[in-house]
């Protein structure tokens, strides 16, 4: 190398800075997955031991709100088109899993109601949806 002559240049990809950006993304994300979650605003009723709720591939929420208001999802639905609305909710899922998240004020009564058309429109084995005692959030 001489005096005054320029030194070849090197070419580096500075890789650094995207994983930041990336790992960060994914943090966000990792927080705010459990938050956003479909349908209404439920205060689910407390147990001392729920069971596992599994994945949610292949499962059709139906929420009861606190007024008694039905939803497939996130989509209201009245009451006397629930049955129709739940089979094209359900579509052509071969062995669908129907979940339901009733409000704590609510009378068993209307939730066995609901559990009832449900059971009508041929599906088994319909499940509740609950919370720990004294667990925050859903």
């Amino acid at each position: 190398m001489r005096l005054g002559e320029p030194t070849p240049m090197q070419a580096a990809i500075n890789i650094t800075p995207l994983v930041d950006v990336v790992l960060v993304l994914l943090i966000i994300f990792m927080v705010m997955a459990p938050q956003m979650r479909k349908g209404p605003d439920v205060n689910l009723p407390n147990t001392s031991k729920p069971n596992a709720q599994g994945d949610e591939r292949g499962r059709i929420l139906v929420s009861i709100d606190e007024s008694g208001g039905l939803w497939i999802n996130d989509q209201p639905v009245a009451a006397e088109h629930f049955g129709e609305t739940l089979r094209t909710a359900v579509g052509a899922e071969p062995n669908p899993r129907i979940v339901i998240r009733g409000d704590a004020k609510l009378n068993f009564r209307e939730v066995r109601e609901v559990m009832i058309v449900i059971e009508q429109e041929g599906f088994r084995g319909v499940g509740l949806i609950a919370k720990r005692a004294g667990a925050e959030g859903e």
